[in-house]
């Protein structure tokens, strides 16, 4: 078969040409339409199907296909006589081991080219039922993933008798995630049994023990939501449950990175807002930028905005933000960039709880391509629910022992909590400052385990006249180290390619090599 060499080298697509099965030549028989026929193809034995007898009925010609159909449908079947065990679709698009998410090096996207995450799980009721231990303690890391904060995970061992045995006279769950290494006619038996058992809404995933496109057809064709073969990773897992239960209505959801300083003054704000304006006007790509410093935010300050509605709205009655109200209180900055701005006021103590932020957020993502939250320096449940469910993290330092500090103490915390994740980016800002002795950046790289993946020149008077003026630093000088700089950590963030322009090499080597 003729496909790219990567990781995952033993991945496979139904659309692929295997070696001594072709069902589209003329006259080959269907080797799907009993468990025998099945087993025996799994077996290498010849089982070829006796051609119709003339005149009789071909029963399974205008079958209905059913590949969505769930699993459990099949027990209003039950009771008939004439149950088809061909009724099902088959594989339409399967890739068992698909690469999820940013692994390695990242190519370069095309201005224009959707960016594709992993969307978090819904609110669901999960039971796993495992062979083996390490299956379960994989499911188990899986189920600690932010993308499934909001999913209720049962693991146990027992493999499918345990799955029949355990919910004959109790109510199954949206998802039945069963690990089994039998095959043909024990294998069709035990998930007819399961079929009888399972609520009609119910979705199951077969984890097997080998790599077999006619064992997959088969349990397509019965109603299999999806099989997953080892090797698997907890994003693996995490994208076939996400892929399943994802919302036909809004199933776009946008990429957030989350900014946010080692302490207060680090300029994280700065850095965020011109990441913002790179990705809309560089990379030519939709944005939204949120101020979440509900009392100090400078958002709408940097882009001389003074929008009479801002995200206090929102939060205050979040179950009420829909698309139209949310197009009234976003302010647009650019043909491209969208603001939702902080009330900037200090007449109220924005006492919102975590609940209301993750609502208005989750809506906001699914305006545009990129969120960009601009996180207060402050230390309080949403901000830390905030920072551990974005898709990047980025911590602003100044090169100084309280950042240096503040920002492993961060590190520890985001590695710990998201470990199927990047770990977060580094800032350094206003590096190089006159009079004032620097921290090594090597210290920096040691402590964090990661080098600083942008360092910004401490340059007073163009960041002063950005401010002042209400313009970033690309509109003051765009031929700046530091408005490189920004465009080289907008194509990082983003995994798109700056457009042509000078690079930043001479930047970052000169910087590193004053630590």
């Amino acid at each position: 078969m003729n496909k790219p060499a990567d990781s995952y080298d033993d991945a496979f697509d139904p659309e692929d040409e295997f070696e001594g099965f072709d069902d589209t030549e003329a006259g080959a028989s269907d080797p799907f339409l009993d468990a025998a026929a099945v087993e025996a193809r799994m077996l290498g034995e010849e089982s070829p199907m006796p051609a119709p007898a003339e005149g009789a009925i071909d029963e399974f010609a205008d079958a209905e296909p059913a590949g969505n159909r769930p699993f459990g449908a099949r027990l209003a079947d039950a009771n008939t006589d004439a149950v088809a065990l061909d009724e099902f679709g088959d594989a339409a698009s399967f890739d068992a081991t698909a690469p999820v998410g940013i692994q390695g090096e990242v190519a370069p996207l095309e201005a224009g080219d959707e960016v594709v995450e992993t969307q978090p799980v819904p609110r669901i009721a999960i039971h796993a039922f495992c062979e083996s231990p390490e299956t379960g303690q994989l499911i188990h890391n899986a189920g600690s993933d932010r993308r499934m904060a909001k999913t209720h995970l049962t693991v146990e061992l027992g493999g499918l008798a345990a799955a029949i045995e355990r919910f004959h006279d109790a109510t199954t769950p949206e998802l039945l995630m069963v690990e089994t290494g039998m095959r043909g006619r024990e294998l069709f038996s035990q998930l007819e049994e399961l079929a009888m058992v399972c609520d009609p809404d119910t979705k199951v995933v077969i984890i097997g023990a080998t790599n077999d496109i006619t064992l997959y057809r088969e349990l397509i064709r019965r109603g299999v939501s999806e099989y997953l073969v080892p090797p698997m990773s907890p994003l693996n897992v995490i994208k076939t449950i996400s892929d399943l239960f994802l919302d036909p209505e809004a199933p776009f959801a946008g990429k957030t990175m989350a900014f946010i300083g080692a302490k207060g003054g680090v300029g994280s704000s700065t850095v965020a807002h011109n990441v913002s304006w790179q990705l809309t006007e560089h990379l030519r790509s939709d944005a939204v930028l949120v101020d979440l410093d509900l009392s100090f935010g400078t958002a709408g300050l940097d882009f001389n905005q003074d929008p009479a509605q801002t995200i206090a709205e929102a939060l205050a009655e979040p179950h009420r933000l829909d698309d139209a109200l949310l197009d009234r209180l976003l302010v647009r900055c650019s043909e491209r960039l969208s603001l939702f701005s902080a009330p900037a006021t200090l007449e109220n103590d924005w006492d919102f709880g975590t609940e209301a932020f993750d609502e208005v957020l989750d809506k906001v993502r699914r305006q545009a391509p990129f969120s960009i939250l601009d996180l207060p320096h402050a230390w309080t449940p949403w901000v830390r629910q905030t920072l551990l469910s974005a898709d990047q993290v980025v911590v602003t330092v100044t090169p100084d022992l309280a950042c240096l500090r503040n920002a492993k103490n961060l590190f520890d915390l985001v590695r710990t909590a998201r470990p199927n994740d990047e770990p977060p980016k580094v800032v350094v800002n206003m590096a190089g400052c006159p009079k004032k002795p620097d921290i090594p950046l090597k210290d920096f790289s040691d402590a964090l385990g990661a080098a600083p993946i942008l360092v910004l020149p401490f340059e007073p008077a163009l960041f002063g006249k950005a401010a002042n003026n209400g313009q970033m630093i690309a509109e003051i000088d765009p031929k700046s180290k530091a408005a490189d700089g920004f465009a080289h950590l907008a194509g990082v963030l983003s995994g798109r390619a700056p457009s042509e322009g000078k690079r930043s090499k001479s930047l970052f080597s000169n910087l590193f090599s004053k630590g």
